[in-house]
C-alpha cells in the first residue's frame, strides 16, 4: 500500500472518509487454495485455531536474483524484504486466523551473502570468477541465468537482464551488468532469513518464517486446532482429524490456471476488483482497508522488533 505506516494510515484515512472502491492486491487470498483452505477453518474442520506455522521458502537464486544483486536489495531504494516479499504472507496468516493480531516480535539477518563470506580468489563478477570457484557456487550467474537459458527460458528472470533474449545479449549482461556481480560483492542489506512471531486475539499465535536457503517452492502452512491439524503446500490440503484418526486429502488445483501467476490469484483480486467497481458494491472486496492497514501495520511492527528487540503491540486505531 505504501513504504510507511503514515502513508498507509493516511491513504485510510481518505479511503473511509470518501468511501471509494478500494483494494490491495493481496493475490494469496484470491486463489482456489486459499478458499478452500479458508472454508475448512471457519466451519471448523479442526476445531477452533490454536496456532498457525508458515514458511515462505524464497529459494536461493531467487534471493540472489531479486534481493542481492536486484531491485530488492537496498531497503533504502525500495523497502524492507519483509514488506517488498512477504507483506502477502503476514497479510493471508491474518486472513486465515480471523482474529486481530495483539502483538509481533522478530528475528531476522543477512547472513550470509556478505563480503566476509566470499570465497577465496573469487572475483567480483562471475564472469571473471576462476572455475574451479565458480564451480563450487550455486549462486553463480553463470550457472543461474545460462542455465536457464539453456532450458529455453526467455521469460523471467531472463528478461530482467535483457530485453532481446539472446546468448549473445545474456552474455554481455552477466558481463557488465548487476546481475552478473559476485552475491558476496554487492551493496544489499536485505535479510535473506527472518522468523516472525505474531499473538492474535483469543490467545491464539502464528509463526513466520521467511528465508532464501530452500529450492524455490511453493508456501507451506500447517494449522494447529482443537480437533485436527492441516498441512497444506499452496495446491494440496492434507486434513488430519483426532476423532477420526485419519488423513484426507484435498486437492484444490481445479485447472492449470490454479498452477500458475501466483496460483490463479492474480485473476482472481482483478476480477474481485472489476465486479466491485461495475456493480459498485465493496462487498467483492477480500482485503478491506481497516484489515490491510492492519497486516501492514504487523510487518512495520516486526521490523521495529528486529531493530530494537523488543516485542512491538499492534494498534490500528
Amino acid at each position: 500500500m505504501a513504504p510507511t505506516e503514515e502513508e498507509c494510515r493516511r491513504i485510510v484515512e481518505k479511503v473511509i472518509e470518501t468511501g471509494i472502491i478500494f483494494s490491495v492486491c493481496h493475490v494469496l487470498r484470491h486463489t482456489n487454495f486459499s478458499r478452500e483452505l479458508k472454508g475448512l477453518l471457519d466451519s471448523e474442520a479442526i476445531g477452533d485455531i490454536v496456532s498457525i506455522q508458515h514458511l515462505e521458502p524464497v529459494g536461493y537464486w531467487h534471493q540472489a536474483h531479486s534481493f542481492v544483486r536486484g531491485n530488492w536489495r537496498r531497503s533504502d531504494e525500495s523497502n524492507s524484504m519483509l514488506l517488498a516479499k512477504a507483506c502477502h504472507d503476514v497479510d493471508w496468516i491474518r486472513y486465515m486466523m480471523g482474529e486481530k493480531c495483539m502483538a509481533v516480535a522478530s528475528f531476522g539477518y543477512l547472513s550470509h551473502f556478505r563480503q566476509e563470506r566470499k570465497p577465496l580468489n573469487a572475483a567480483e563478477r562471475c564472469f571473471d570468477c576462476p572455475k574451479d570457484v565458480e564451480n563450487k557456487c550455486p549462486y553463480s550467474a553463470l550457472k543461474i541465468y545460462l542455465g536457464f537459458y539453456e532450458k529455453g527460458v526467455k521469460e523471467w528472470p531472463i528478461d530482467v537482464l535483457v530485453e532481446d533474449v539472446d546468448i549473445k545479449n545474456l552474455q554481455k549482461a552477466i558481463e557488465e551488468g548487476p546481475y552478473g556481480r559476485c552475491v558476496y560483492a554487492c551493496d544489499n542489506d536485505a535479510v535473506d532469513n527472518q522468523v516472525t512471531i505474531m499473538e492474535f486475539e483469543g490467545g491464539r499465535t502464528a509463526s513466520f518464517t521467511m528465508t532464501a536457503f530452500t529450492e524455490l517452492a511453493p508456501r507451506k502452512t500447517r494449522v494447529f486446532g482443537t480437533k485436527g491439524e492441516i498441512d497444506a503446500d499452496s495446491r494440496y490440503i492434507r486434513v488430519y482429524s483426532f476423532l477420526e484418526n485419519q488423513w484426507t486429502v484435498i486437492d484444490t488445483a481445479r485447472d492449470a490456471s490454479d498452477l500458475t501467476d501466483h496460483g490463479g490469484g492474480d485473476f482472481g483480486v482483478i476480477k474481485n476488483f472489476v465486479d466491485a467497481v461495475g456493480q459498485n458494491d465493496p462487498s467483492h472486496i477480500l482485503t478491506g482497508p481497516l484489515e490491510t492497514l492492519e497486516s501492514h501495520l504487523i510487518v512495520f511492527a516486526a521490523e521495529r522488533s528486529r531493530y530494537e528487540r523488543n516485542l512491538i503491540n499492534i494498534n490500528v486505531n
